[in-house]
């Protein structure tokens, strides 16, 4: 029934197909053609600077410059018109302007700063200029020149608001796919380190960039990234979070089978393990693919410290989870159906709170639920300063109020606190997110079967996540398949000498990190 549902769903949402094919218009040979069709595209826009300058004076030579003003870099404007004021194209035999090869004398020799290329038509000139560039233009010229001097304003490198670490580095990415690039390039300095980049969205024209290491990432998942984002046909790509919806392999399930980070360090390791990240333009996160349900709890801090503590941590956010899904459909079922596994004085002092409460437990639980999710969701949107104040008090109030008016007893909300809490502990938020949408689903089945509707729910849970792929690597390996050497970095987190080899799943090219394993460091005894 899924399988059908979601094939009516693609064939309604199935984009219809343009009868007209636009063909691309080249530029002409007349100069004012040229700049009238680039202003008349763009609207006349009032940001659109049009500037004239003497390239030659021997000859009298003009040359338009054409680009958008708060887009470039005014200073690299300054140095890119200076080279060009002492140009000249003069044949020893002639005192002619060479007419042949003047705009590839002109990327060749005059052109210092920025990267200078050649376009022929306009879509490519517009979107040049759109993107930081200038555009040159010469009369009896069917081409221009586009160097890129981009200057807008952008973010300065910060920590990371998503994931915070203790110990590590403390840099995160920014919205710029340059500087996004570049703390890539400063923790790889390999030239096995390949970007490559793509154009996507009809309208917005989004640079993407896909990044693997040679020799380590399998061929077939490059392509796979390839065909999936070839396919996409939308007009605008504002986030990274588009390309996941579109690219994922299945899109009615709670749990994200694409990992996303604001961390260098984290993609750094990901590409050393054999995955692929997708960074795009104008967001912060980039994209890891394939992903597996284990390394959203794993933080990039249980590498940067011992072992032992790395795998304690790592123990306590399994129990965490547990908390945050099982927590209030376990009390609930336990009040409603099996009273008789709670001790006597316990069941007494829960029966003492309970009395006088008019809703039975599943919907007492409901309402405090309903209503935590409502102050966490007004925190995050209203203004920092105010945010989180309002939403510690907002909770505390609440609470406090709820039960000395009689509607949830104090038990209750020591329970909702609790699974609150230990859904903060998740280093991914994402799966954070996914474990509340499944809580409430768990709720209604201990209210409807008790704690056979919890172990239904489970079942059904693990033959869900047993079914998932991330770019054809199961979602739940190497537990399922089980996996006996890539058990090191699971549950437990082995130290580092002995993390010798990569996930098998992932990378089946190049295994061993090292040619034969780092042998276990060896104390010498004094004499």
């Amino acid at each position: 029934m899924r399988r059908t549902y979601r094939n009516l769903f693609r064939k309604s949402t199935k984009p219809e197909k343009h009868i007209q094919v636009t063909q691309t218009e080249t530029l002409s040979t007349s100069l004012d053609n040229n700049i009238a069709t680039i202003k008349s595209k763009l609207g006349n826009s009032a940001d659109l600077v049009c500037r004239v300058i003497q390239i030659d004076s021997s000859n009298q030579t003009d040359a338009y410059l054409l680009y958008i003003e708060s887009l470039i870099d005014a200073a690299l404007l300054q140095d890119l018109i200076n080279a060009l004021l002492h140009t000249k194209w003069e044949d020893p035999n002639q005192t002619t302007l060479k007419s042949d090869p003047v705009m590839s004398d002109l990327i060749k020799t005059n052109i210092t700063v920025g990267e200078a290329n050649e376009a022929i038509d306009f879509d490519t000139v517009l979107t040049n200029i759109l993107s930081g560039q200038v555009a040159i233009l010469l009369e009896n010229e069917s081409q221009a020149v586009t160097v890129s001097i981009p200057g807008f304003e952008k973010r300065a490198i910060e920590e990371p608001q998503s994931a915070t670490v203790i110990k590590g580095p403390h840099e995160g990415f920014t919205e710029t796919l340059s500087t996004n690039i570049s703390l890539l390039r400063r923790r790889i300095r390999s030239p096995n380190l390949w970007l490559e980049s793509k154009e996507i969205g009809k309208v917005t024209k989004t640079k993407i960039m896909i990044a693997y290491i040679n020799g380590i990432v399998n061929e077939d998942l490059v392509t796979e990234v390839h065909h999936r984002l070839d396919k996409i046909d939308i007009d605008a790509i504002l986030e990274s979070g588009y390309i996941e919806e579109l690219i994922q392999d299945e899109t009615f399930s709670p749990f994200p089978t694409i990992y996303s980070t604001e961390r260098p360090d984290a993609v750094a390791g990901k590409l050393l393990e054999g995955r692929v990240a997708i960074l795009v333009d104008g967001s912060p996160f980039v994209l890891v693919a394939p992903s597996l349900i284990v390394e959203f709890f794993q933080a990039s801090e249980d590498y940067y410290q011992r072992a032992d503590v790395a795998t304690l941590l790592r123990f306590l956010r399994f129990f965490c989870f547990f908390i945050a899904l099982l927590a209030p459909s376990l009390y609930i079922a336990v009040l409603t159906y099996h009273q008789e596994m709670l001790p006597t004085t316990l069941l007494i002092s829960i029966a003492a709170q309970r009395d006088g409460i008019p809703f039975p437990a599943f919907v007492e639980a409901l309402m405090m639920e309903v209503a935590f999710e409502i102050l966490r969701e007004a925190g995050v949107r209203m203004p920092r300063a105010v945010g989180q104040a309002m939403s510690i008090v907002g909770a505390l109030v609440l609470g406090q109020a709820a039960v000395q008016a009689g509607i949830v007893s104090p038990a209750m909300v020591i329970v909702v606190s609790i699974t609150a809490i230990a859904n903060f502990c998740f280093p991914a938020i994402n799966l954070a997110t996914s474990v509340r949408i499944v809580r409430f689903g768990m709720m209604s089945l201990a209210a409807v079967l008790g704690l056979i509707g919890i172990m239904f729910g489970i079942i059904l849970l693990c033959i869900h996540l047993s079914s998932l792929r991330s770019f054809g690597i199961p979602y739940t390996a190497p537990a399922a398949p089980f996996i006996v050497k890539d058990q090191k970095d699971v549950f437990f987190r082995v130290p580092m000498w002995a993390m010798f080899s990569r996930p098998r799943l992932i990378n089946q090219k190049n295994i061993k990190r090292t040619k034969s394993g780092m042998p276990k460091p060896k104390t010498t005894k004094r004499k």
